[in-house]
């Protein structure tokens, strides 16, 4: 790796360093973490020779059962951060020259072991969204998985003699559409040690300490390789839920807005004027449901300025991290401010460890003067 940058790789059931013939074969890693759209992922390519005992172990471990648990580490400026902590889903040969051939190994982070076994009928009498969602995570400490769940503004506690929710589908697939229910996002992430990892369920946390400014255009302040920006009007969206007058059976409209005090806006000048949806099968709900539903759907559409770039991660001297806020700067006045990162992907090669990004907020021209370097 780059002077003071530094891989390590642990496998195992339980993660225990990797050998050092495996270390070496590693040629390249590439692991990609969001927001909570999707899982987290990663690749690493080995060169192995022919007979090398390291491709049947991958092989086995990799088949119809992820049972190769992979933990990567990156050490720089003296601080160790695991970037993922997966299972191996596939693993897959390549060919070579002089005997040496590739060996692919992929893989998800541990909710890949959340969405193996379907649950159907469990049920969860009086419990709302957040006391569910714990009790489903509980199964997975023995993984090191350290659960953060944090409750909805509007808690929609069913009633038993009403109605009792019943699991449908796997664990992940159960969670993650409890989480959009109520406008929330649902992810793991790796650390604080390795072989841990939380269990993020909530909303996007918009506030809290910027990362460095990523910089453009500015000499040698300039710290990304590129950088782009496009405003999309029409992806933010103001919903209109219904409430049914009890009387006269009358659906009153009213709107919901995106901004709460975990997601304060970040731009200054959001689309004029907004795009309205009205949500007509609120109507037909309970009122706490139709403004979950409205909440939802509002912090799901509130974005209309996207960024995506690259950077070299000695220059940035730091890695940019996921579901955190970064300032921008040297790009314009629309542009420059405080931006959420929505994605990163790792691309690691020997001697050489780039990160791209994509970043989002609700409007343009910044709300604050000038951004953390």
């Amino acid at each position: 790796m780059q002077g003071g940058i530094k891989l390590s790789l642990f496998v195992g059931p339980v993660p225990i360093p990797a050998p050092k013939e495996l270390v070496e074969a590693l040629t390249s890693a590439k692991v990609d973490a969001g927001a909570g759209d999707t899982q987290s992922g990663f690749e690493l390519t080995f060169e192995l020779p022919a007979r090398s005992p390291l491709r049947t172990l991958f092989l086995l471990t990799g088949g119809s059962l992820p049972l190769m648990r992979v933990v990567l580490v990156v050490q720089i400026g003296g601080r160790a951060e695991s970037i993922i902590d997966g299972m191996t889903t596939n693993v897959e040969t390549r060919p070579g020259e002089g005997g040496v051939s590739q060996l692919v190994v992929k893989g998800k982070d541990l909710s890949a072991l959340m969405d193996i076994i379907e649950l159907n009928g469990v049920p969860y009498p009086a419990m709302p969204p957040a006391v569910r969602v714990l009790i489903v995570l509980a199964k997975y400490a023995a993984l090191g998985v350290i659960p953060l769940v944090i409750p909805s503004v509007v808690e929609d506690v069913p009633i038993p003699v009403d109605r009792i929710p019943l699991h449908r589908g796997t664990d992940y697939a159960y969670v993650k559409q409890l989480a959009m229910a109520c406008g929330y996002v649902f992810y793991l992430e790796p650390g604080p040690v390795p072989g841990t990892s939380k269990a993020y369920w909530g909303p996007e946390i918009r506030v809290g300490e910027a990362q460095p400014a990523l910089t453009m255009n500015m000499d040698a302040k300039s710290n990304v390789e590129e950088l782009n920006f496009n405003f999309e009007k029409e992806k933010k969206t103001t919903p209109i839920v219904f409430f049914q007058e009890p009387n006269s059976k009358v659906a009153i409209g009213l709107p919901i807005p995106d901004v709460t005090p975990l997601n304060p806006p970040l731009g200054l000048v959001p689309p004029l004027p907004p795009k309205l949806t009205n949500l007509d099968n609120t109507a037909h709900m309970s009122p706490l449901s139709a403004l979950m539903t409205g909440l939802a759907y509002a912090s799901q559409h509130s974005d209309s300025v996207f960024g995506s770039g690259r950077l070299d991660v000695a220059r940035y001297g730091r890695l940019l991290k996921s579901r955190q806020l970064v300032g921008v700067r040297g790009v314009g006045l629309p542009f420059n401010g405080l931006y959420y990162v929505k994605s990163v992907t790792h691309d690691i090669k020997r001697g050489e460890y780039k990160q791209s990004f994509t970043l989002a907020r609700n409007g343009l021209i910044s709300t604050i003067s000038a951004v953390p370097v």
